[in-house]
């Protein structure tokens, strides 16, 4: 049985905003990590610190959540590929999210992206996740 790191961070931030959190954190990662900065780049989170205490075995991100007008910025964060199926898509397969209102956050050759900037380097990836 795997676990599915990414599918948890994800979780974790949805349970977060549906309790109307301040702020959330979640088990550290390079991976995590990157996603909650693309976040804070696009928007999505006010920002995100790394949290290393002595007492931890592993050191955590915490995450700050936007809200305006007590309204989440984050109206959906949807797992894309999962373990049991991956999704890729090309360099001119990448869809605009919502209208190009949200994005799509890849994990490409170049790191990993938001979608428009990968659209932007001519790489595809796996599709991670979806966010508007």
């Amino acid at each position: 049985m795997s676990i599915d790191a990414v599918g948890n961070f994800l979780t974790i931030i949805r349970n977060g905003l549906m309790a109307s959190k301040p702020f959330v954190a979640a088990p550290h990662s390079k991976m995590n990590v990157s996603i909650a900065q693309i976040l804070k780049d696009e928007g999505f989170i006010r920002n995100f610190v790394i949290l290393n205490d002595e007492d931890a075995v592993q050191p955590r991100i915490k995450l700050f959540l936007k809200y305006v007008d007590g309204e989440s910025v984050i109206h959906e964060i949807t797992r894309v590929s999962k373990p049991s199926r991956r999704r890729y898509a090309g360099a001119g397969n990448i869809r605009p999210v919502i209208g190009g209102l949200g994005i799509s956050i890849l994990t490409t050759n170049r790191g990993i992206l938001t979608n428009r900037k990968a659209k932007e380097l001519q790489v595809g990836g796996e599709v991670i996740c979806t966010v508007w």
